[in-house]
């Protein structure tokens, strides 16, 4: 009687591991893999209400639960501006959105971008450095698999107590600068530049440590910068550039379906939601002054002419500095980027 038992006994135990072995390693018990998304920035901000929180999402659904996006925004531990590419690219964090000018020194040949007066709007200039990425770009974002590179509206001149409209308001000027090329331009039109990240403008501005910034319309209220800023130069000058990546490592261990969600929503499909993202981050902006009754300039095309007069022999000396460096292509990404505005 025993031995009888003991047969059936073994079959059914081995059975019963065999299933929930295949249990454990089915689709429908699958681990679902877990994915950090990092950026600089307040979740005021549209790059995170409108494009990221719900690119995470949407990449979610799309996975049908294969993985789970956490974002950690600016003011996290994780969301230093001049520590994020490091982070994706060693992998800890999954996905980031980065300045392409912070830290400086790293990503030059995208930078040529932010020099001024090349863009009419962010979706020119968003799609202008698309074109050049692959030729020219991609390999400066090493282990990191880009999934765009966009760019703002042309950007303001914004002051605390004095109107600018012309570059003799600008002389002697505190202004803080997105970028290297914004600072240059800065200091060619007779201002000072002053280098601090986008967190730290409002109070800088409240205590006088600035006079103003050179800013986009959308962080007068993303920033709540309408509280300091009370004179605004439409000057459309410049752009800055920024861009959303991948680990490489991370996204080549997806599997096919989630790596296919990830393309599916990224590259072209994303490119071409930048302008009107940023014409309605743009928009909150200016109502806010507006409805403030701020004091607004646009810079006039006499003036216009002047400025773009006064900033040559700096693009020039720029695209110049570039090329000292071993950047032998500077100035040929330079001029696609301008054909490809003046095409438009």
């Amino acid at each position: 009687m025993k031995k009888t038992l003991l047969r059936h006994a073994v079959p059914t135990a081995l059975t019963g591991a065999l299933a929930a072995l295949m249990a454990l390693s089915g689709p429908a018990n699958a681990q679902t893999v877990e994915l950090k998304l990092a950026h600089f920035l307040p979740t005021a901000n549209g790059m995170h209400s409108d494009f990221m929180e719900p690119w995470a999402r949407d990449l979610e659904a799309c996975s049908e639960g294969a993985v789970k996006v956490t974002i950690f925004p600016g003011g996290t531990q994780l969301g230093n501006p001049g520590k994020i590419y490091d982070a994706v690219r060693a992998g800890a964090v999954d996905i980031a959105q980065g300045l392409s000018g912070i830290p400086g020194g790293r990503f030059e040949r995208t930078r040529i971008a932010e020099l001024p007066f090349i863009f009419d709007s962010a979706d020119e200039a968003t799609r202008a450095i698309w074109s050049v990425f692959p030729e020219h770009l991609e390999a400066e974002f090493p282990d990191v698999k880009i999934l765009a590179i966009h760019a703002h509206n042309p950007g303001q001149v914004h002051t605390t107590e004095k109107q600018v409209k012309t570059t003799d308001d600008l002389q002697g000027l505190r202004l803080r600068f997105p970028t290297a090329a914004a600072s240059a331009m800065i200091s060619a039109l007779g201002g000072n530049p002053v280098g601090l990240p986008p967190g730290a403008v409002y109070e800088n501005a409240e205590k006088g440590v600035i006079d103003g910034a050179v800013f986009t319309w959308d962080t007068m209220a993303s920033f709540n910068l309408a509280e300091v800023m009370k004179y605004h130069l439409d000057a459309k000058a410049y752009v800055t550039t920024f861009w959303f990546g991948m680990n490489q490592r991370t996204y080549d261990e997806l599997s096919d379906k989630v790596k296919a969600c990830v393309d599916g929503q990224s590259g072209e499909a994303l490119i071409a939601k930048f302008g009107d993202w940023w014409n309605a981050w743009d928009k909150a902006g200016y109502d806010r002054v507006v409805a403030e009754g701020h004091d607004i300039t646009t810079l006039s095309d006499e003036e216009r002419a002047k400025w773009a007069a006064t900033l040559e022999p700096m693009v020039t000396a720029f695209i110049a500095d570039l090329e000292s460096k071993g950047i032998d292509d500077a100035q040929e990404i330079y001029d696609k980027l301008k054909a490809f505005a003046d095409a438009q």
